[in-house]
């Protein structure tokens, strides 16, 4: 069996156990609303869940073309901010101790209150949910990103300047490396709440998205329709993140050159 087909059947195995208790917990799920009767339109089944899937499988994907776009875009100017202010912190420590406190203490704003400002400010288009991203996901990648700048090897750093490396070589050969793994950690808790992060924006106002599909639904008292919203958020979500692991692994070769001898050496 060749690597690449024995790290897929690894890879079945671990996911299986999930697979098969997401399966009896819908199982579960249908079996007691039916038994207890519950009003649809306080608990619908998976199987009502499912029916509305299919009655709204034609406007779904304009609304998640939206959404998805404006995760996309989101977490891209999160990237650049995130890193662009990593670097500046990480070559200051004076700026480093007055800004990082304001970057923790910015975190306790709740994006529901920022979003109506957002809209007041930026309109009602797609700015304004992109804004909502980038915020959600600019604290995770800077603190990330700074954290394996400030971890580098200093003794590295030492050998490389004695030996009359300049800035820019030691930021590109050592510091950029060391930062490499800490800002796709970051990417990934980005990546699992930019969904989300627009369809808070969305809520607000939007004439397109995921939160004006459950808006609607809410509107309608379609409870199942909202349920058909939420598994494609929580969908979508989890391949972000599954798509930041596979570049960050693409980007990374050296961390995972040796995990699968390991696990060739522990099967």
């Amino acid at each position: 069996m060749s690597d690449a087909a024995e790290v897929l059947r690894r890879r079945s195995f671990e996911v299986l156990p999930a697979l098969v208790f997401l399966a009896a917990a819908v199982a579960a799920w249908e079996v007691a609303v039916r038994a207890l009767a519950v009003a649809p339109y306080l608990v619908p089944a998976p199987s009502r869940v499912w029916a509305a899937f299919v009655e709204t499988r034609d406007v779904l994907p304009a609304h998640l073309r939206t959404t998805l776009a404006e995760a996309l875009f989101g977490l891209l100017a999160a990237c650049m901010a995130g890193v662009g202010v990593a670097a500046v912190l990480g070559a200051s420590s004076a700026l480093r101790r007055a800004v990082y406190p304001l970057l923790v203490i910015s975190q306790n704003v709740p994006m529901v209150v920022m979003a109506p400002l957002l809209a007041v400010w930026f309109g009602f288009g797609m700015m304004p949910k992109v804004l909502i991203v980038a915020l959600i996901g600019f604290f995770p990648i800077v603190v990330s990103t700074l954290d394996g700048l400030l971890h580098a090897d200093r003794d590295l750093v030492d050998l490389a300047r004695s030996l009359g490396a300049g800035r820019a070589q030691v930021l590109r050969t050592i510091l950029v490396p060391s930062a490499v793994p800490g800002f796709f950690a970051g990417l990934q808790i980005s990546a699992a709440y930019a969904v989300l992060g627009a369809v808070i924006g969305e809520w607000v106002g939007a004439s397109s998205g995921l939160g004006l599909f459950i808006s609607r639904s809410q509107t309608a008292f379609r409870v199942d329709r909202v349920f058909v919203a939420v598994i494609v958020i929580a969908a979508v979500s989890i391949l972000l993140f599954a798509a930041v692991h596979a570049l960050a692994r693409l980007a990374m070769p050296w961390q995972h050159a040796g995990q699968g001898g390991a696990e060739r050496g522990h099967a």
